[in-house]
């Protein structure tokens, strides 16, 4: 339960019902941060508007290290939300869900790459606070994935950061994607 209330359907304008449609329609339920943030919403709009620009924006970058990075960095975070939701995406992109379990191992695991590895570092470093990136880190990801897939890699990662602690903070919790009949739910 959040630190204050989602708005409900019943209280919902015509474009907000919409919006849960939607969700609802894509992922099996409406997001609680969706309804949250439905009590702006402005900003509700403003925030759908640049996840979708996003997911059609960040194609430079292997989706299978696109998701490794955001869910790591929910882990991070303890963003049970974030963890649930990301584990419910990967797995339904065909992706391998039992590696998440060695998520907190990743250094000394045999199941992520080495690229993965270094990104993984940087998720780790990106979300410190204070942030800890190094140089090294740039220049050694930079040499594998280009300026590009650097700015993609980073940007994903702060706006995880953005997720995971706007939902810390209003209280958010998993939600049941990954056992409820949302993950049933099969993605477009």
């Amino acid at each position: 339960m959040a630190r204050i209330p989602a708005v409900t359907a019943k209280q919902a304008n015509p474009l907000v019902k919409f919006a849960y449609w939607a969700t609802r329609r894509r992922y099996g339920a409406v997001p609680e941060p969706v309804a949250v943030f439905a009590n702006h919403r402005r900003l509700m709009w403003a925030g759908a508007k640049h996840e979708l620009a996003v997911e059609r924006a960040a194609k430079v970058l292997p989706a299978s290290l696109r998701d490794l990075v955001v869910y790591a960095t929910a882990v991070k975070l303890g963003c049970s939300w974030c963890v649930d939701f990301g584990t419910m995406l990967i797995k339904h992109q065909g992706l391998d869900v039992e590696r998440l379990r060695e998520i907190h191992v990743y250094q000394s695991s045999e199941k992520y790459t080495e690229t993965e590895k270094l990104a993984l570092a940087y998720a780790d470093a990106m979300t410190d606070t204070p942030v800890t990136v190094t140089d090294e880190q740039v220049a050694g990801l930079d040499r594998l994935l280009g300026h590009r897939g650097l700015v993609e890699l980073t940007y994903l990662i702060a706006l995880e950061n953005q997720r995971g602690r706007f939902n810390s903070a209003f209280g958010i919790t998993d939600q049941g994607f990954t056992s409820g009949d949302a993950c049933r739910v099969p993605m477009p």
